[in-house]
């Protein structure tokens, strides 16, 4: 087994974590000083787990926002001279009572990174600090069990599929960090924000005070416990929902592993989620779902789901077993040059050919108590679909439809608009008038492409917000010589489907 960290347990002080955000935001150690400071090129370097550009670009540079770049950012000891001069009001014995590094008459060694965050969200644009572990780069090996992950791709994709509601109360369920609590905090009232980790709840509460946010709550323990009897209105999880071999040789990571057999994490959570909902409330997870026995994931996933509630599910991709295990090897830091690696991947592919599981596919799960809208007018959403194409401002494109829908219960609104960045193509055979394919073509949101017929082009087309939905459609009627009853019939589903799409709105 992997061992557990020998690093010091962060210490949220407020007046100590007031002092170093001070000392920080004179340095200026922000995302953009930084990158200018070392070169886009080394910056973008540093993601892909290399320092070495950064450290010949700043060579011989003793500045202040160097040596912290140092310091925080690569995780680096530094002399203890050059870093009291750089946090002249938190001082060195500061930072080692912070819990973030270690000190002798000479050098300061730290336990753990700090590094700028930037977000964008339906607020605007803003930076936090992020203190985390250190991570394979600083620390040149392996990580242990109890690490605590920074800001990495999963928190980032939950970040963007967030729907962004102005809430009272809300859930942040392993909080790893803290960053989802972060940004829910900027739209709520109160956040509770959990983890099984006191590790992980100690960085996420030091985030906090360096950024000066104050209505966060943090809680110790697993899932739900911690809230037990309580409602959100808001629930938001990246929880460890990777799927790794139950067996003694297997390393099991506190910030991915839940410690469950196969999917069983993100089965507990969808099911037991719904019972913390207030009326209205949402619920949003990533996750993992296996493919077994010839049922695909998102047909279980639905299964856990009761029919009275609102589902939708974006699968983002989907691998095979050998992928799969390849993946979360490597993420661990073992390669296949490395001795431990085959004995890994056996366990791997065993576990999985011991459930028969075919696929493992990865995505958003959005579940929601609807509100009180009469049921037979009001029929939940239950949508499963698979979205591979590049996405963006996912949770913008997630409250259009959860509104569209509600909307939709009373009927088609009586006048349309076409988005403002959807396009249409057509397709035609060399020496044809008339095309074989129409497409319309969404730019943001989930950038689908829907294939519709001349009709359905046109009537998107007309829609301007100064004709009515009837008017339109009698005019088509007209133009196609069809009645206007075996027209709307027709056109009526696919209208629904493009206002949930978000590819016509409802007009003033």
């Amino acid at each position: 087994m992997t061992a557990v960290s020998d690093t010091p347990v962060p210490v949220p002080d407020p007046l100590g974590s007031a002092a170093l955000a001070a000392d920080l935001d004179e340095a200026d150690l922000r995302s953009e000083p930084l990158r200018r400071l070392w070169g886009e090129e080394a910056d973008d370097a540093l993601a892909r787990g290399m320092r070495e550009p950064i450290l010949r670009a700043i060579a011989g540079d003793s500045g202040v926002l160097a040596t912290l770049g140092r310091l925080l950012v690569l995780g680096m000891s530094q002399p203890r001279v050059a870093v009291a001069d750089a946090l002249p009001r938190l001082g060195v014995d500061g930072l080692v009572a912070l819990g973030l590094a270690r000190a002798d008459a000479e050098t300061v060694t730290p336990t753990a990174l700090l590094r700028p965050q930037s977000f964008v969200d339906a607020d605007g644009v803003g930076e936090w600090w992020i203190a985390s572990d250190l991570d394979e780069v600083a620390l040149d090996g392996a990580l242990p069990a109890d690490h605590v992950l920074g800001v990495g791709g999963a928190s980032r994709t939950l970040a963007e599929t967030i729907v962004p509601l102005e809430v009272d109360r809300a859930l942040d369920l392993g909080t790893g960090c803290g960053i989802q609590a972060l940004l829910v905090a900027r739209r709520a009232g109160t956040v509770i924000a959990t983890d099984i980790s006191a590790r992980a709840l100690a960085f996420a509460e030091l985030n906090a005070r360096l950024n000066g946010v104050s209505n966060i709550e943090f809680r110790h323990g697993s899932m739900f416990e911690p809230v037990e009897g309580e409602a959100f209105d808001l629930i938001v999880s990246n929880p460890p929902f990777v799927i790794t071999p139950r067996v003694g040789d297997v390393p099991a990571y506190e910030y991915r592993d839940g410690g469950l057999v196969g999917d069983a994490l993100v089965e507990q959570f969808v099911r037991t989620a719904p019972a913390f909902l207030t009326v209205g409330g949402i619920a949003q997870l990533l996750g993992n779902w296996e493919s077994r026995d010839g049922v695909t994931g998102l047909a279980r996933l639905d299964a856990w789901v009761p029919g009275d509630l609102d589902l939708w599910v974006i699968e983002r991709e989907q691998l095979t077993p050998l992928g799969y295990a390849e993946l979360w090897i490597r993420d661990g830091g073992t390669t296949p040059r490395d001795p431990e690696f085959t004995p890994l991947l056996t366990a791997w592919l065993d576990d999985f050919a011991a459930r028969r599981v075919t696929s493992i596919g990865f995505g958003y799960v959005l579940i929601r108590r609807p509100s009180t809208i009469p049921e037979a007018v009001h029929a939940p959403i239950r949508r499963r679909e698979a979205v591979r194409q590049p996405v963006a401002n996912v949770g913008a494109a997630l409250a259009t439809g959860l509104a569209a829908h509600d909307l939709l219960a009373g009927g088609v609104p009586a006048t349309l608009v076409t988005a403002s960045d959807v396009t249409e193509a057509r397709h035609l055979l060399p020496g044809d008038d008339d095309p074989s394919v129409i497409e319309l073509r969404q730019g943001g949101g989930l950038a689908r492409t829907v294939n519709v017929d001349p009709a359905l082009a046109a009537f998107v087309g007309a829609c301007d917000g100064e004709l009515t939905v009837g008017q339109i459609v009698a005019a088509l009627a007209d133009l196609f010589d069809v009645p206007l009853a075996d027209l709307w019939a027709d056109l009526e589903p696919r209208i629904r489907a493009l206002v949930f799409d978000g590819l016509l709105a409802p007009g003033e």
